[in-house]
């Protein structure tokens, strides 16, 4: 079957799936395999369960019509995502970085979809399974389409790219995240600038923030850029209050004088100022602009501030790296609070610099005052410090319900895999 006959089938049953257990009626399966996973034993059981079709790479002792046998079913989907997208003439926005690209990503979108029939990535779907799934939720009356990039090796995002067709791109920044994939933060400017490789060699647009010099250089030869910073950008503006939520006030490019967000940390800037470039780039009244910032509240554990009766907890645990690990606790560190308690998870993917950077870390957190330092797995583990360690978040938390702190703020952070959000997943 050709990728065009295929895709005559989406056209009718235009809902793609690859879980049984999110399974619909009328769906098109998926059978996707990996080192722990092999979907094709599902295959059967998706038809049983109201799929429409099956695509799969092994053959399955079974006849039925329904069962389409593909070479490879991850390169199908892949290939089927970037015929759809090829029948699609609204924009296509792509957005990676090693920080804030989701936070991001979910500003720009509510500031388009104000005023636009917007799609864009759900949750984290952002690698090799999740974006295309995100191509094919496109419909044909989509206005723009907001698509994540995320990668931990080179050629990843380029091979994105070759299916998303992205118009216009965003990196959010470069700093030192998924060393172990990329080598060394040239490579990870090589990696992440595989999207700007693309929009230069096809006529793109590139919104570039203007504070950081490596931007510029690697966006050199996009045919069309639009500037955002603090200064002497298209749409500049600076902090002007993050005490601890991120209140912007816009200097030049556009009549809001300011906005209050409901994010935590003035590293938050660069994003809030990416998405009114955006809006503003694409014509979005001002009032809906202010108005979709401001009302964006986050609720994926990134930039989240808690209350928990006289304490406040900053939740930024859905990653972590050196960079965003730097930023999170220097900014803690300025906010006007007495008791302030660190509660951090160890980072991943950092291969050989794994114990440098932690090294580091601790280095830094020395330099400040805190109430306590909780430190839970990783390599945490393996360096010398003088905090309370915990080897499980889940530990960590039953020391944290037995001290019964009050009028306290705490910072959670931690790679994804620490899960430093059970911390707080049941009362203390």
């Amino acid at each position: 079957m050709t990728i065009e006959q295929l895709y005559q089938i989406y056209q009718l049953h235009p809902s793609v799936q690859t879980d049984t257990r999110k399974l619909q009626k009328g769906d098109i399966f998926f059978a996707l395999k990996g080192p722990n996973f092999n979907a094709n034993q599902f295959a059967l059981q998706a038809l049983e369960q109201g799929a429409a079709y099956a695509v799969i790479d092994e053959v399955i002792d079974a006849t039925d019509e329904r069962l389409i046998l593909v070479n490879n079913a991850l390169d199908t989907l892949q290939q089927l995502a970037k015929q759809h997208r090829k029948q699609l003439n609204c924009p296509f926005i792509a957005i990676t970085g090693s920080n804030g690209k989701t936070t991001t990503k979910e500003l720009v979108h509510a500031v388009l979809s104000s005023h636009y029939k917007t799609y864009t990535t759900q949750g984290n779907l952002n690698n090799h399974i999740g974006v295309p799934l995100t191509i094919l939720t496109v419909k044909q009356d989509a206005n723009f389409a907001v698509i994540e990039m995320g990668a931990n090796h080179l050629k990843e995002i380029e091979s994105y790219c070759a299916y998303t067709l992205p118009t216009h791109g965003i990196i959010t920044n470069c700093g030192k995240a998924h060393l172990e994939g990329f080598g060394s933060e040239e490579g990870v400017r090589k990696a992440k600038g595989e999207l700007f490789d693309f929009l230069r060699a096809h006529d793109g647009t590139a919104f570039i923030y203007k504070d950081y010099d490596y931007l510029q250089t690697m966006s050199k030869g996009i045919p069309h850029i639009y500037t955002y910073g603090t200064k002497g950008a298209a749409l500049s503006g600076t902090v002007k209050n993050s005490d601890p939520l991120l209140e912007v006030a816009l200097a030049a490019g556009s009549n809001i004088s300011s906005l209050q967000t409901q994010l935590v940390g003035d590293y938050n800037l660069p994003n809030v100022l990416c998405a009114i470039a955006v809006g503003k780039y694409f014509n979005v009244p001002e009032e809906k602009i202010k108005a979709s910032i401001e009302n964006y509240s986050p609720s994926n554990s990134r930039s989240q501030m808690i209350e928990r009766g006289s304490n406040k907890i900053i939740l930024d645990a859905y990653n972590a790296n050196p960079s965003s690990m730097k930023l999170a606790i220097e900014n803690f560190a300025k906010l006007n609070a007495v008791n302030k308690i660190l509660l951090l998870g160890g980072m991943m993917e950092l291969g050989e610099d794994s114990l440098q950077e932690h090294e580091s870390l601790i280095k830094l957190i020395q330099q400040y005052p805190w109430k306590q330092v909780v430190l839970v797995g990783g390599d945490f583990k393996k360096v010398t410090h003088p905090f309370l360690y915990f080897d499980r978040s889940i530990d960590a938390r039953e020391w944290l319900q037995q001290q019964h702190f009050e009028n306290t703020s705490f910072l959670i952070k931690g790679s994804r895999s620490m899960q430093m959000e059970k911390l707080i997943a049941q009362s203390y």
